[in-house]
This record gives C-alpha cells, structure tokens and sequence, in this order.
C-alpha cells in the first residue's frame, strides 16, 4: 500500500451553535479501501460534503498526497483529484452513456464542430479504466443499476481522480450486481486509486475495506482494520454505551385493522404484519432496507409483485391510493414539499385537497367552508400562518408537515402510515407531532418509520426491524435499546 492521499486533520464544522463535526482526523493511503461507518447522525453526510468541496468546515485542515488544498466547491475538488459518486449516481436516464459520460465537460472539437469521432474513442478509454465496455449509444435508464454504476464510475475517473468517495453505491444493486462492483472496486485500488467507501452493510466491510472508521456522536471514535474486529465490534463502537429507552406506554390494543401477508415489492420481501386499533408500530431499519417502500406498498402508492393486504378482513385493491384512502388507509410521505404538498397552491387549498367532495355541495366548493376546514385546522394543530392564502412554500418546515398532517386527519383514518414525520422540525415542532400521533392512536392504528430511535421508542408499542428488505426482529420499545437495534440491523448477532 502506498503512502498517504488523504489527510483530515482537526475537521470542525458547525451550524450556527450545533456542532456537527468535531476534532476528525481521517487518514486515507493510497490504493486502499477505506470503509466509513457511523450511525444516523454520526456526522458521515456533513464529511463527505466537506471532502467533496459542498460545504466549507469551521475549522480542520485537509492535504491531498501532501499538499495543503482548501475545497470551496466540487470544481476545486475535482482539480485536487477528489471526486464523489453520491448515492443518486448523478446521471441522466435519458441521455445515452456517451452524453453521460461527457456531463459537464466539453466534447472534443476539430475546429469549431464537435469531433464524434474522438469523443466516441475518448470514452472508450475511459470505460476501459473500470475494465468494462458499454454500449455508447444506450439509454443510460435502460441499463442495469449496476452498469449505471459502472457509467457514475467511469466519469468520475475520467476526471483523473485519485480520490473516489463512494456514497451506499450498493443501495440500489442486488447481491449479483454488487459482486461485480467489488471486483471492479478491486481494480481500481490494485491501480493506487484511493477509494472512500460509505455502507450501511457491515458484510461488505470485511469484504472489501483495508481500514475502517467508525463515527459517532459527530466525532471519530475508531480506526481499524478489519480482521482485528468482528460485526458486533464495529456495533457496539457506532453505538457506544446501550442508550436507556424511554418506552412508550403500552396502549390498550384494540381490534386488527390491517394484515399484510407476504407483501414483496422492489426492496421489500415476503413481509406479513398486523396493525390493532389503539397501538403505534414502529419500524427501523438502515437507508434501503425498504421502510419507504413498505409504507408505499401499504398505502397502494406502488403496486406489489406478490402478497396481499386486508383492511378489516376485506381485501385491499393493490396498487391503488384511491382505493386504499376510501378503505381507511392514508399516508404521510418523507419528502412533504414534493411528495405531499402542492407548492404552487396556497395554505387552504392544501388542506382541503383530500376532502373535496365533502366541502362541495353538488359538484360546488364553498369559499366559507374551504376557510373553515383551514380555521379547525390551523387551530387543532397551531400552524403558524400570515392568512389562509398564504403560499405554503412560505411556511416553515414544521408548519409545512403539520399542514399535511391536518390534510390526513380531517379523513379520520383507520390506519395512518407515517414516513420520517419530524424530520426537519424543530423541537417544539417534534414534540407536537408526537403528541399528535398519540391522540391519533387512541382510535387508529398507526405505522412509523423513524431513523430516530428515541422517537420510535418515545411513540411506539412494538417495533419492526427491516434488513435488506424482510422484518429480521420485532421488539417491544421497552428492549428496543440502539445497540440490540444496531445489530439487527447491520447483522451481528445478539448478545
């Protein structure tokens, strides 16, 4: 292994009076895999923004094989020869691989028109630096993930990088395609590339990485070699001492509302589960283990490949959010403002955009009941608004989700599915919302994907740990503690 390509040396960065990283060193060599562990939060995402010249550290000092460099965008990076492939691959499904590949570099040119000829030679090469030969003129969005991969990875060393930071690149690959990934991985740090690998896998760190470093709690706690440490080593560093857990108070569980049998989707397989009136589930899991993906599957926003799913004892028509609402079944999705919201209508148009046939009265909306169902809601949940015309882009993030929520609750569901729902808000906000599915437990059965364990554990009676697409654990919040949940997660065995 060769000498040193990366150094970090006392990195701090800070929002205002939070501290997201502090005093981190990070020592990369040349030809080496190095893995990057750390739990939600840890302060992995702030790293790789700040190595890959996003975001500009409070304090810390960073060298590229020796030499000093300060990092005030990606362009400055990629001149140091850092380059990162984040977990989106940044690519254009449209475009063909050889457009892809030339994404934000000039074609070459033979005087003033572009030279096809070379460009098609040109990137050829640059494919044959991840050993891998593809057809120019595809559409990048009809091949494989991991040949789109492979494309992220060939424009990115097209750049000369001697420095790739990788971001999950297996999320989205099958054990299959992230086979192939490795070799090719293998490749390049058999050619010097030193190579910052990102994973929630923790197999995949003792198949590939040289080193290992853990963070937690925004600082780096470890930096190892693999073969000195096993799967629940590296668990119990992310997660330190076992956190005490809050608990939820168990409800009175009531009847079964919703079962789902052997639900399979994209990422999700074989699930069966049950929600009651009167309790809060809660599921956890890694980034891809398909916790969205269940609730999409739930809520018939994505139709299953296989299972099916009862809304008490009557069959739920998959694949249909229409069906799935008039049978009590509604969800509040993670991203609010694209996923949630119409952000080109006002504050009232947003809350009564799922009761429209009930503010209407024979095909015709009233503005004094539209303002009212905004008024009850404005009240119930205290969103902070100028006016009941007030553009909701102009709310805060936590008004925003109370606003959604509102949406939702003015239908009474039976079940209510909840992605991520106080992400982004401020305490008080969190707090509220909390509260808020408490009372709305009381009379539905609700279902929570958190990345937040002590929010899982303040709000739910029982929750499910999803790992690479199946429930591996169902604890109640009271064992739910961050290293049993750590485990299951990454795969370590229970102590």
């Amino acid at each position: 292994m060769g000498g040193t390509a990366l150094e970090v040396s006392e990195l701090e960065h800070r929002y205002g009076a939070q501290t997201v990283l502090s005093d981190v060193d990070l020592t990369v060599r040349m030809g080496e895999i190095h893995a990057l562990l750390g739990a939600n939060g840890a302060g992995k995402s702030t790293l790789i923004k700040i190595l890959s010249g996003v975001q500009r550290p409070t304090a810390g000092r960073l060298s590229v094989f020796g030499q000093p460099v300060t990092l005030r965008s990606a362009r400055d990076a990629h001149a140091a020869g850092i380059v990162t492939v984040q977990q989106d691959l940044g690519l254009v499904s449209g475009l063909t691989v050889l457009e892809n590949l030339y994404l934000g570099r000039p074609l070459p040119r033979r005087g003033p028109l572009p030279h096809r000829a070379e460009a098609r030679r040109v990137a050829r090469e640059w494919l044959a630096t991840v050993g891998v030969q593809l057809p120019l003129d595809e559409l990048v969005g009809r091949l494989s993930p991991v040949r789109q991969t492979v494309v992220a990875l060939a424009r990115a060393l097209a750049g000369r990088a001697r420095v790739l930071i990788l971001d999950e690149p297996t999320a989205a690959l099958t054990d299959q395609e992230s086979s192939l990934l490795f070799t090719l991985l293998r490749r390049l740090r058999e050619r010097g590339v030193a190579i910052v690998y990102v994973t929630h896998r923790l197999h995949e760190v003792f198949l590939l990485a040289d080193r290992v470093t853990v963070l937690r709690d925004r600082r780096v706690v470890a930096t190892v070699p693999p073969a000195e440490v096993d799967a629940d080593d590296l668990v119990t560093m992310m997660a330190g001492e076992p956190l005490a857990s809050s608990g939820a108070a168990a409800s009175a569980r009531g009847p079964e509302i919703l079962r789902a049998d052997g639900l399979t989707g994209r990422r999700v397989r074989d699930v069966s589960l049950t929600l009651h009136a009167g309790e809060v589930v809660g599921v956890a899991g890694l980034a891809g283990s398909g916790r969205s993906e269940l609730l999409r599957l739930l809520a018939g926003a994505q139709r299953p490949r296989a299972g099916r799913t009862a809304v008490r004892g009557r069959p739920l028509q998959p694949g249909s959010t229409r069906r799935a609402l008039a049978a009590g079944v509604a969800l509040v999705p993670e991203d609010r403002l694209h996923q949630a919201l119409l952000p080109q209508a006002d504050v009232t148009e947003n809350v009564v955009l799922a009761s429209l046939r009930e503010l209407s009265r024979l095909g015709i909306r009233s503005a004094r009941r539209d303002r009212a169902a905004w008024a009850a809601a404005a009240r119930q949940l205290t969103i902070r608004a100028t006016g009941p015309r007030q553009p909701v882009t102009q709310l805060s993030g936590g008004n925003q989700q109370k606003l959604v929520l509102a949406r939702v609750l003015r239908r009474a569901p039976a079940v209510l599915l909840l992605d991520e729902p106080t992400r982004g808000v401020d305490i008080r906000t969190k707090q509220a919302i909390r509260g808020l599915i408490a009372r709305t437990a009381s009379n539905a059965a609700v279902l929570i994907v958190s990345s937040e364990l002590d929010e899982l554990t303040a709000v739910a009676d029982r929750v499910l740990i999803l790992r690479e697409g199946r429930v591996v654990a169902e604890l109640s919040a009271a064992d739910a503690d961050e290293e049993t949940v750590l485990r299951h997660c990454y795969g370590g065995s229970s102590r």
